[in-house]
């Protein structure tokens, strides 16, 4: 077993963000604000205008990293997120853009 060495706590989101989120420095916004809230993972732009986010943490973190995401400076180009719980990986060392 892990000895206790597992944190339940963990958790990996993935997020669809839709709006005027290419072109605006969204991905410089998102990885700021995922390096702040000490989430992991990578943000990218995708062919249909949305960006694509995985982020790994601790529960709490990742809902700060949205919230965050919704009330800074860029918060007001976000029309939509979409949220997809997924299975903790634990894979990243900390959140990078990818192109």
């Amino acid at each position: 077993m892990c000895g206790g060495l597992f944190n339940f706590n963990m958790k990996r989101y993935h997020l669809y963000i839709e709006g005027i989120v290419q072109g605006v420095g969204f991905r410089w916004y998102a990885q700021r604000i995922g390096r702040r809230v000490e989430v992991t993972g990578w943000v990218k732009n995708l062919p249909d205008g949305r960006v694509e986010i995985i982020i790994e943490g601790e529960e709490e973190k990742l809902n700060r990293f949205i919230e965050e995401l919704k009330d800074g400076h860029l918060g007001d180009n976000i029309r939509k997120i979409e949220k997809f719980e997924e299975e903790y990986i634990g894979e990243f060392k900390n959140f990078e853009i990818r192109f």
